[in-house]
């Protein structure tokens, strides 16, 4: 009982995927380790490893967000009788 109350008040982790940096090579799988925001801590995490840093695909090849929404102003015209 106290592990399940301890597991629903920590915070959610992020997906691993949702970083711009991967450390990359043949033990990581594709796209590999995609935890970092910078370059600097992906080259950080992978120093004396087997392992290397590449920009993640999923950031490369996403569709940029859409432009917001301009506000348009509803006019209501009213005529005179």
């Amino acid at each position: 009982m106290t592990l399940a109350g301890a597991a629903s008040i920590t915070p959610a982790s992020a997906d691993p995927y949702d970083y711009p940096w991967c450390a990359q090579g043949p033990s990581l799988g594709y796209p590999g380790e995609c935890a970092y925001r910078t370059y600097q801590q992906c080259l950080a995490s992978v120093s004396g490893r087997y392992l290397y840093c590449g920009e993640n695909p999923r950031f490369l090849f996403s569709e940029p967000p859409p432009p917001p929404r301009r506000y348009q102003r509803r006019h209501r015209t009213v005529y005179p009788d």
